[in-house]
């Protein structure tokens, strides 16, 4: 005898449409094969952002103005994805050093306020960088569909 299931409603279908960011004008080139940030369905998946001004050899000096660079980076993607930090629905920070994370607190609160965006933080070994960023965000003019 099998157990009666809830009858789940049905899933709207993906439209299959997806638009590739490959490098963000004015910015620093990507430092492997992948876009800067893809759109579908409503929604910009961003690539982890660094701390890079012009390229991986350009990056501020102290960690609280490498945060910066890198939340300015990932504003940079949104916007030319046609989004922005406003929009963002959830972010994912990794950090070289679990003693820095009172400071990247301190600086992503100037960036994000009181929108606080689900978020996860982790101290993760990167290569040639103090910390990255990567975010989900809902394009602008769209909304997120209401639960049934």
């Amino acid at each position: 005898m099998t157990t009666p299931h809830a009858v789940l409603p049905a899933v709207p279908p993906v439209n299959g449409t997806v638009r590739r960011i490959a490098q963000i004008p004015g910015g620093a080139a990507a430092v492997g094969p992948f876009s800067q940030a893809a759109v579908a369905n409503g929604f910009v998946f961003t690539a982890g952002q660094i701390p890079a001004i012009s390229g991986l050899d350009d990056q501020p000096d102290t960690f609280e103005d490498q945060v910066r660079q890198t939340i300015i980076n990932l504003r940079s993607v949104l916007e030319t994805a046609g989004s922005g930090l406003d929009h963002v629905v959830k972010v994912n920070g990794y950090l070289t050093d679990p003693d820095r994370l009172d400071a990247y607190n301190r600086v992503y609160s100037e960036f994000f306020g009181t929108a606080k965006p689900a978020r996860t933080t982790v101290c993760v070994s990167l290569w040639g960088v103090a910390l990255e960023i990567d975010c989900v965000a809902v394009v602008a003019g769209t909304t997120a569909p209401e639960a049934p």
